[in-house]
Formats: structure tokens, C-alpha cells, sequence
């Protein structure tokens, strides 16, 4: 799923801003209840809203226009990089809002575990104003006031990798990392080998419906192409979201797919759009129109749809494809320009132990690349009872947060693009003639 479970400040007031005391973790946190945590949570407003648009903004209209070129591109940093790095005891890390508890339990005890103290900043709201904001100073060699960021795969991490502006990852230090993580987390299409990034965290981009109105399960990409559906189908404008149900209804692999893949799935798209199937392109938009019927079934965030059934009663469903949805990862990376990568490194092993790994996945409440959290929250469940018994069982035996090896098989990653190359322009121009016309 550009986003992930969302705890948006001020939206959906519900007992989810209600504070209860933790017992394990001795602090106080908000109440969530079995219904909410079910299948996943809550939907990430801020993060889903404008992340996935990246193509819509000024910023992402502006480097859809043009590759790499002009942007101050440095040769990649070789793995000398690390020769004379050493640790600081301190760490400036920048996140998305509301993507860590308030409380942020696990950097307290990541600098008890260290002593390396964690400034902790909700700087990222979307991937192109970031972007814009940081590549011009990572472009002149200057600090960018983070040591370690989270970003969104895509073009704008894309584009970062091919500059040169992130850090190769030393793996002898990130051990936890090599025993733990997921094998899907570990041969990415936009980062094979994890070079550069290892996950933070992930979602899925699948298929939602109202099966009152459907009136049949819904299994296909070829559903969302069916006249039976005229008019009542949803989809998104973001080229690649878009791009990858196209390719995927050709029975292409996103990952192996090439210019004259893009094409035919611009043109698969185009007679859906001209069929009068497609109701609308929509931003996060359409979770309204899916649920007062406008639209009956759409392309939709996981968590988004989980968020409306848990707090409006609906009974809305939703599916990955039999012939493949989107796996979407939010990445920690180290910028070149970074003061204190150790620290960095070190932290990002932290994330990797399990038990630390689990404890993020309690409030994320998306994907964790740690599969081994699974049975964490399964052992932690065992100490409670009741309400917080169940509502942790339910999180942990959630498909959405520790998807089945059959699920992550029908997963893939968006197309990767040679922004040297310019790709990018001719991907972007390629499917915004369709949800722009």
C-alpha cells in the first residue's frame, strides 16, 4: 500500500485518541479496540493524500519533465565510504507524521541500549516537496539536517540513488537485518540487494468493493474492466499506481516491463476509460464515492478500507488480485551528506530485532518486514486478556500486516525507471495522457 495505516491529528475523533495504561510497555497509549486493529487500521491521511500524487504537485509536474541531468549528479559513494566513519552518540532522524508512537518507545530504549541519543523529526509530508527541499543541498555536498530519512518507493528515490545522494549501506553492520528481514524486503526491483535502503515499513494497493452492490466476489483485475461496471469503477491518477494494473492486466511483470509494455497498458487503460467503465481518477477521494455508491468497486489503499469498515460499519472488502496488486515500501536511507551515519546504521539494525520490529508494527499497523514479529505479538498476547488480548491476536494473525508467502508472491514493486535514461518522462507522459484527458 503512499501510504500506510494513518493516525491524522483532529480526523475521525474515536477512541483511538482515548489513553489506556500498557502493561508491557509501562507507559500510557491509545485505546484500540479489536474491531479497529482487525485485518489492519487506520489509513494515513496525510501520508496516502499526498504521496501517491506525486504527479499532480508542482514539485513532481517539474521533475517529470526532465531526468537526472542539471541536478548535480555525483559519482555513487563507494563502500570506502564507511573507512573513516565512527559513531557520534547522536542521530538526527527524519520520518513521516504519525508513522511512530508519540511515546516513541523504541528509540528510548534504542538509546539505552547504545547511549546514542535520537533527535526525532516529522519532516517528510510528501515525497516531491521533499525532495525539492533536499536535493539541491545534498546536489552542493551540505548537511540536510537529518542523518537518517524515510522515503517512499519510487521516482523521487529513484532519482536520489541514480544522483548519487545516498549512502551504500555497510551490511557487515546490519546483521539483524541479514537474519530477520523478509526475503521479499531483500530482492526489490528499485533496489535489488538493498544497496541503498532496507524497509521501514510497506502496504499494499489492491482492489476494494461493496459486495451488495457487486453482487459477486470480485477476484480480477479483469473485474475493473468488466461493463457490467459502467461507470461504477474507481481508479487512481497516480502514473504509477495506474501503470502497474495496467501492466499486471497484460500479464506483465511491472519489473520486467518495457517501453512498448507501457504502451500496451496505456492502451488497455484508454479502453476502460473509453468504454465508460471508469467513473473517475481519483486521489485519496475515493473512499466517499465507494461508500455512498457513487462507485462500487476501485483501486484503494488497504488500510484506508479497513479504517471506514472499523469506524463506520461498512462492509466493504478488500483484495489483491489473482493477477498481482502493488507492494509499495517506505525505506530508511542515509543521505551522503549525513554527520552521523554510524548512528544511523546502528538504528536501523535496532528496528530490526524482532521484538523491537514488533513493538513498531503495534502502532504502524502495516506490513513489518520482520517476519519473526509475528510471533512476538502472538507471545505478547499471551500475557493479556481480554479486549488487548484479542485486538493483538487479531494484529498479529492479520494478512495485511504479515502477509502469507502466496500473498507476497502475487506482489510487485513499481516499474523501475533509468532516470539517467529518462525514462521516467516517457513513463509519466505515457499514462498521464490517460488520467489527465
Amino acid at each position: 500500500m503512499c501510504f500506510p495505516a494513518e493516525r491524522s491529528a483532529g480526523r475521525h475523533p474515536s477512541p483511538l485518541h482515548q489513553e489506556q495504561y500498557d502493561p508491557v510497555r509501562k507507559t500510557r497509549r491509545p485505546t484500540i479496540t479489536p474491531a479497529q486493529l482487525r485485518g489492519l487500521t487506520q489509513a494515513r491521511y496525510s501520508r496516502r493524500d499526498t504521496l501517491r500524487f506525486a504527479g499532480l504537485s508542482a514539485a513532481a509536474l517539474a521533475l517529470a519533465g526532465c531526468g537526472v541531468e542539471g541536478q548535480g549528479q555525483q559519482a555513487p559513494a563507494s563502500e570506502n565510504f564507511w573507512a573513516d566513519k565512527k559513531s557520534n552518540g547522536q542521530l538526527r532522524f527524519a520520518n513521516w507524521p504519525l508513522y511512530m508512537d508519540p511515546e516513541k518507545p523504541e528509540l528510548k530504549q534504542f538509546t539505552e541500549t547504545t547511549g546514542i541519543e535520537v533527535e526525532y523529526s516529522e519532516s517528510i509530508q510528501d515525497m516531491p516537496s521533499w525532495f525539492g527541499e533536499i536535493q539541491p543541498l545534498l546536489a552542493n555536498g551540505d548537511d540536510i539536517g537529518a542523518d537518517l530519512m524515510v522515503l517512499t518507493s519510487g521516482q523521487e528515490l529513484n532519482k536520489l540513488i541514480a544522483l548519487g545522494h545516498l549512502a551504500p549501506l555497510d551490511h557487515d553492520q546490519l546483521l539483524n537485518f541479514a537474519e530477520f528481514a523478509g526475503d521479499t524486503y531483500k530482492m526489490s526491483a528499485y533496489d535489488y540487494g538493498n544497496r541503498y535502503t532496507v524497509p521501514y515499513a510497506s502496504g499494499i494497493t489492491g482492489i476494494a468493493y461493496d459486495p451488495e452492490r457487486v453482487g459477486r466476489e470480485i477476484t480480477s483485475l479483469k473485474d475493473l474492466w468488466d461493463p457490467e461496471f459502467e461507470g461504477r469503477v474507481g481508479m487512481f491518477r497516480d502514473p504509477q499506481e495506474i501503470a502497474n494494473f495496467g501492466l499486471l492486466y497484460n500479464g506483465v511483470d511491472p519489473a520486467d516491463s518495457t517501453p512498448e509494455d507501457w504502451k500496451a497498458a496505456a492502451d488497455a487503460l484508454k479502453k476502460q476509460r473509453d468504454d465508460g467503465i471508469v467513473r473517475a481518477y481519483y486521489e485519496q477521494d475515493y473512499v466517499q464515492p465507494l461508500t455512498n455508491g457513487d462507485i462500487w468497486m476501485t483501486m484503494a489503499w488497504s488500510g484506508d478500507i479497513f479504517q471506514v469498515n472499523a469506524e463506520e460499519g461498512t462492509n466493504l472488502k478488500f483484495v489483491i488480485p489473482e493477477e498481482g496488486a502493488t507492494l509499495w515500501t517506505d525505506n530508511m536511507t542515509i543521505p551522503i551528506t549525513a554527520q552521523n551515519p554510524v548512528d544511523a546504521l546502528m538504528l536501523m539494525n535496532f528496528f530490526y530485532n524482532p521484538d523491537i520490529a514488533a513493538s513498531l508494527a503495534e502502532y504502524i499497523n502495516y506490513i513489518c518486514p520482520v517476519p519473526h514479529a509475528q510471533e512476538v505479538l502472538r507471545d505478547k498476547a499471551e500475557e493479556l486478556s481480554g479486549e488487548e488480548k484479542q485486538a493483538l491476536e487479531d494484529l498479529a494473525d492479520s494478512p495485511l500486516v504479515f502477509p502469507t508467502q502466496s500473498d507476497y508472491a502475487k506482489l510487485h514493486n513499481y516499474v523501475p525507471l533509468d532516470v539517467e535514461a529518462g525514462e521516467d518522462e516517457e513513463f509519466n507522459s505515457t499514462f498521464q495522457a490517460i488520467t489527465q484527458a
